[in-house]
């Protein structure tokens, strides 16, 4: 942590990517310019594991330097365990904000589901946090971060400013390079196609690996795939409630027990 006084905003920064990513050191840089930061992120890549949470083995931390004079704790677990475990264990005071990644991979469309930077995020979201979410759709660990930072550093500055409302969390994705533009979007309509390739070991035991390809259905021009294709950042604000208000109404006005 750093030496600013405590009447600024208080940062927690976490990833899936793991507490050594060259995302997660630039997020960290860039929270610094709006106050006082620490990290908590996991010890290694956590890509893909969602909102999981580690029951039953015990969360291990190691206090380290991020960068600069930011520092935090690397923890034996998933995303949303370091947001978790943050909030009652390892931070001072409460967070002013929650921030997770820059993810090197987008987390646009169907992939926020299967998202742990995304669950890092809306963990704090569930915690009472506001709380923001930074991808590249960028795979390489050295891609440029340029608009990811800027559309971040945006976004940041209203939160802080205005809030977000109750349950929602901001996702926001860029491609690597330059800063074109940030548009407020949707998540778009997609899908994995999936298979399993069946292979053996060399003891000729069976094993299966996962093998497939993605699928845009959507051709909305707000969809957040469809606007990253442009070279835009995409923002677009979710929630953790997954009811469906419309059928719900439907079937209390068509339906009595």
């Amino acid at each position: 942590m750093n030496n600013m006084p405590k009447n600024i905003p208080y940062i927690l920064v976490s990833n899936d990517d793991g507490f050594f990513s060259n995302g997660i050191q630039a997020l960290a840089r860039l929270a610094a310019e709006f106050g006082r930061v620490i990290v908590v992120a996991p010890d290694t890549e956590q890509s893909a594991v969602g909102h999981a949470v580690t029951i039953y083995d015990p969360l291990r931390v190691n206090r380290i330097k991020v960068v600069d004079k930011i520092k935090g704790f690397s923890v034996t677990g998933t995303p949303a365990d370091c947001v978790k475990l943050a909030h009652d264990q390892l931070l001072e005071e409460k967070p002013d904000l929650v921030l997770s990644g820059i993810n090197h991979g987008s987390n646009a469309g169907i992939n926020l589901l299967y998202s742990g930077t995304v669950s890092a995020a809306t963990e704090g979201t569930v915690l009472g946090y506001p709380s923001i979410a930074v991808s590249c759709t960028d795979y390489d660990s050295n891609a440029d971060l340029s608009a990811c930072i800027v559309a971040a550093r945006l976004m940041i500055d209203q939160v802080l400013k205005k809030g977000l409302p109750k349950g929602v969390t901001l996702n926001i994705n860029a491609p690597s390079g330059p800063f074109k533009g940030l548009k407020w979007s949707k998540m778009a309509d997609s899908r994995y196609v999936e298979e399993y390739e069946g292979r053996k070991d060399p003891l000729e035991r069976p094993y299966y690996w996962l093998t497939g390809k993605f699928e845009l259905l959507d051709t909305s021009p707000d969809a957040d795939i469809q606007l990253l294709n442009q070279g835009y950042a995409a923002v677009t604000p979710i929630k953790y409630d997954l009811t469906d208000y419309d059928l719900l109404n439907a079937m209390k006005q068509n339906l009595e027990f």
